[in-house]
Formats: C-alpha cells, structure tokens, sequence
C-alpha cells in the first residue's frame, strides 16, 4: 500500500506539462547534438580522405615533372654526345684519346699501405666530460684551441 501511495505522490509531483515539456526538449537537443556529433566526425573523415589524394596528386605531379625534364634530357644533344663517347668511344673533333696503361704492381702495392696507414692511424680522440661541460668548453673556444693543437 505503500508504494503505491509513494508511486502517486511521484506521479502527481513530477507529471506535469512543464516536465513533459523539458523532456522532449532534452530530447530533442541531445538527438541535435548527436547528429552535429556524426557530421563533424565524419566530415574529418572526408578532409583527411582529401588531404590524402592531394599529397598523391602532388607527388605524382612532382614525378611527371620529373619524367618530362628526364625525356628533354636524353633528348638533347649534351645527352646523345655523353652516351656516343661512353658507350662508343668517340671522340669530338680536335679531341686526343689519351689511353693509359694498367697500374703496375707498385702502384698497388702504395695504395695498400696508405690504406693500412689509414686504417691504423689513432681515432681522434673523442671529447670527454658532459655535454654541458662540451658545451662551455666550445663556447669558450677551449675545444678550438685543442683541435689546433
């Protein structure tokens, strides 16, 4: 009995116009907010879907550009010069060849050593201390003093 006593006090508190009225009216701005919600979202979508086939279009673009000068390029006559000396070995009028023999066993022999000496020549010596320290070190001009030595 009593919940039903307590189920009509609620009824006749809280049913009235007014609440009704705020209901739908709740309703009707969350439906508001939940489409404005779902546009937004999907017109990002669509912008991130167009900034995509631009930066596609640009880089296709940038590679018919790039096709177009290679096509000038082997046609033009720098080009067709450049491939009938290489590939022909021809010469243009007043040129000397100039044909040199192998390089003897000496001349390796020298480029083995310099590359040893290369080789086990001492690293530079790393600079030590934090990179702070390094920092002051170089604003100071101590680091360039060192290096000169």
């Amino acid at each position: 009995m009593r919940s039903k006593q307590f189920m009509r006090y609620i009824w006749h508190r809280y049913a009235t116009f007014n609440t009704g009225v705020t209901i739908v009216a709740v309703f009707v701005v969350l439906s508001w907010a939940w489409g404005a919600a779902s546009t937004i979202q999907a017109n990002f979508e669509a912008q991130k879907v167009v900034e995509e086939r631009q930066r596609e279009r640009d880089v296709l673009e940038l590679e018919v550009a790039t096709l177009r000068y290679r096509q000038n390029y082997y046609r033009s006559d720098e080009f067709k010069d450049l491939e009938a000396r290489s590939k022909l070995g021809l010469a243009s009028p007043g040129e000397k060849v100039l044909i040199l023999p192998p390089n003897s066993e000496h001349v390796h022999q020298q480029d083995e050593q310099d590359q040893k000496l290369k080789t086990a020549a001492p690293a530079e010596k790393p600079a030590s201390g934090s990179n702070f320290q390094q920092w002051i070190n170089f604003l100071s001009g101590k680091s360039a003093s060192r290096l000169q030595k």
